[in-house]
């Protein structure tokens, strides 16, 4: 078939437009043009596309890290306030084991009850309670502190079940002063942690 052979169809043609009045071209070249146009703006849609996308999924991550920073300065707080209270709890664990641990001889009584008189402000009628043990340990030494102490006057003394070893109540005629190492220890946590 020819060029210029005329073709006929069984039913007519939609949509088809006659060229007759069209330069004549290189159709190779044509379609090259078209196919390179149209591959641009498919490159040109893609990268718009992907542009959008990006800028979404940035926008997606700054929040997302704004949460996290946000989350952060709520939780380090309370996650440091929590490390530092245990911190102390195990400090004052510590402590106690290593008290608790300690030899009791009669110098360290008679430095707790020196201690506690300190704080006594009335001078008169104080009697001192102590751990049966260690009222015993101060009586086999014949400790000097039995027979009272010059700034003090007269002592009395007692054993009492509430006192633990190597402390001390002392009461006079306005209260009592409590030496006891665990009331010790706790006034000592409560510095603390307030």
């Amino acid at each position: 078939m020819k060029w210029a052979d005329t073709i006929k169809f069984d039913q007519p043609l939609r949509d088809i437009c006659l060229l007759a009045g069209a330069p004549a071209q290189d159709w190779q070249q044509f379609l090259r043009e078209r196919e390179q146009a149209a591959f641009e703006e498919g490159q040109r849609s893609g990268q718009s596309a992907l542009n959008e996308q990006l800028l979404r999924q940035r926008n997606e991550t700054i929040e997302l890290q704004r949460g996290i920073l946000a989350s952060l300065q709520t939780t380090l707080p309370k996650v440091a306030h929590e490390a530092e209270t245990a911190l102390i709890e195990l400090a004052f664990e510590s402590a106690r084991k290593i008290v608790a641990g300690m030899p009791i001889d009669p110098a360290m009584v008679e430095s707790t009850v020196r201690e506690a008189l300190r704080q006594a402000e009335d001078t008169a009628e104080i009697l001192i309670q102590l751990h049966p043990e260690d009222l015993a340990l101060l009586r086999q030494h014949q400790s000097e502190i039995l027979n009272g102490l010059p700034e003090s006057g007269p002592l009395r003394y007692s054993h009492s079940s509430e006192v633990g070893r190597g402390g001390c109540i002392i009461q006079t005629r306005f209260g009592l002063i409590d030496a006891r190492r665990e009331t010790k220890i706790e006034q000592l946590r409560q510095s603390l942690t307030s």
